[in-house]
């Protein structure tokens, strides 16, 4: 194949650094909302950049997973189609966030980013993002070391049901430490009570995080986050942005549906769901295929990502492009000139002043 026939084809490394921008100038947009308390206009200010971006870029996209299901955000939301819908541009599934820890946000508290996943349809009719119609699912997330170790012994209790404190013991052994320097991330949120207290029995360090667990779930892939397992009940749209985060990483994670009451269950019942309830998912198959591409950019700072920065004149975004197909994972720090930088938006159509 010719270099020139490669490109074409490989469409992906010709629009990543667009999904990038589209992170970048969210985070640029939101950060006039930091520390303001009002979180609807943080998540609509990311929402109009990224729709802006979108305007601009040549493919047929359509929001397979978007926000606005768990709190009636003004979100991108499932159906809408993006891009300029060309004849022969790309076709691409979206999964977004454009705040993830919009609380965050709010109260100017760390852990808090902008998060695309772009997935180019697979031959078979199957969806590569996979859309579960339910609020929460139960999660756990660990490492490289931890998933090759597993694939090698599947008896290993490195699966959702397993007590966590079997879980801590067999990672411990695995990373070669001690239960005690063995750190688990854990959404704090009374849900999550009884696996905190058995983190606690166990003798394991434990961080605690009030919102974000995009990045948290990522952080036992990144040697430099010191977190080696996430574990707990949070978003659903949130566990399949981090598979395919983690399927770029080679990290893994294991996710089950979890109801928040009888209703709930009733209700994913009715959708076809009952026979699913008790799966368990993989990062594999909530993130198929290999054509993923992660992009993300810190709006404050996480385990992941350094948050915006204003030095003067200039901005300072650090963002994080990952592609499945290649493994290949680029950390970007940008710097931004405010007083030559504009955003196209969508509300106004037209390029606005940072």
């Amino acid at each position: 194949m010719s270099p020139t026939s490669f490109f074409q084809k490989d469409f992906e490394r010709q629009i990543e650094f667009d999904f990038l921008r589209a992170t970048e100038i969210a985070a640029l947009n939101t950060l006039q909302w930091l520390g303001k308390g009002q979180k609807e206009k943080a998540d609509e200010a990311a929402c109009d950049a990224i729709r802006g971006m979108f305007d601009l870029m040549d493919m047929r996209g359509e929001v397979v997973i978007g926000e606005g299901i768990k709190d009636k955000a003004p979100g991108l939301f499932q159906g809408e189609k993006v891009g300029t819908w060309e004849a022969n541009s790309p076709s691409f599934e979206i999964a977004l966030d454009p705040v993830d820890g919009t609380t965050n946000v709010s109260k100017g508290l760390p852990n808090s980013l902008s998060c695309i996943v772009a997935a180019a349809p697979q031959a078979e009719d199957i969806p590569c993002l996979q859309d579960i119609p339910a609020f929460y699912m139960e999660k756990l997330a660990y490492p490289l070391e931890v998933r090759r170790a597993w694939l090698k012994d599947p008896k290993l209790p490195i699966h959702i049901d397993a007590p966590i404190g079997d879980v801590i013991e067999t990672t411990a052994r695995i990373l070669g430490k001690e239960v005690r320097d063995v750190v688990v991330c854990v959404l704090d949120r009374p849900r999550n009570e009884t696996l905190i207290e058995a983190v606690r029995s166990k003798g394991a360090a434990m961080r605690m995080i009030t919102d974000g667990d995009i990045a948290a779930a990522l952080a036992p892939a990144m040697h430099t986050s010191n977190i080696d397992l996430y574990a707990g009940i949070g978003g659903t749209p949130e566990a399949v942005l981090a598979a395919a985060g983690l399927r770029c990483l080679g990290g893994g994670m294991r996710a089950k549906i979890w109801p928040r009451d009888e209703a709930e269950r009733l209700s994913l019942i009715e959708q076809g769901w009952g026979d699913r309830l008790g799966r368990e998912y993989m990062s594999r198959d909530l993130a198929r295929g290999n054509n993923l591409v992660f992009a993300a950019t810190g709006i404050s700072t996480g385990p992941l990502l350094q948050g915006v920065e204003v030095k003067g004149t200039i901005a300072l975004t650090r963002s994080v492009l990952m592609r499945a197909r290649s493994g290949t994972v680029r950390f970007v720090e940008t710097h931004h000139d405010l007083e030559r930088k504009t955003i196209h938006l969508r509300s106004t159509g037209i390029e606005a002043q940072v």
